[in-house]
């Protein structure tokens, strides 16, 4: 399970400054992962889901990367965990307000 610290990580550099392109949810969580985080997360986690963690588990990301090289990884590890979902509750979600630039 991810760590507080891990989970504040992860909100302030790909979802609260909306540099993520994509992000990963689930069929059933009727949040939005990038305007209603808190809620969101709590709904994942309640649901013993744990995405955050799940997907900081796969992606090799690095405070070293550009935020375009941590997105691409991002996107790279929710593609394999939606790859390898034989249950099919995970969704790739695009982000409407994505301020980052697309090479």
């Amino acid at each position: 399970m991810m760590t507080k610290a891990e989970e504040t990580q992860l909100k302030n550099s790909f979802i609260e400054n909306n540099n993520a392109l994509f992000a990963l949810t689930t069929v059933d969580n009727p949040y939005n992962p990038f305007t209603q985080f808190g809620d969101w997360f709590m709904y994942d986690v309640e649901q013993g889901y744990n995405t955050c963690s799940y997907l900081a588990r796969i992606a090799k990301t690095s405070d070293s990367l550009s935020d375009t090289e941590n997105n691409e990884e991002i996107e790279r590890s929710i593609d394999e965990i939606i790859k390898n979902d034989l249950q099919g509750i995970y969704l790739k979600v695009r982000n409407k307000n994505y301020v980052g630039f697309l090479d």
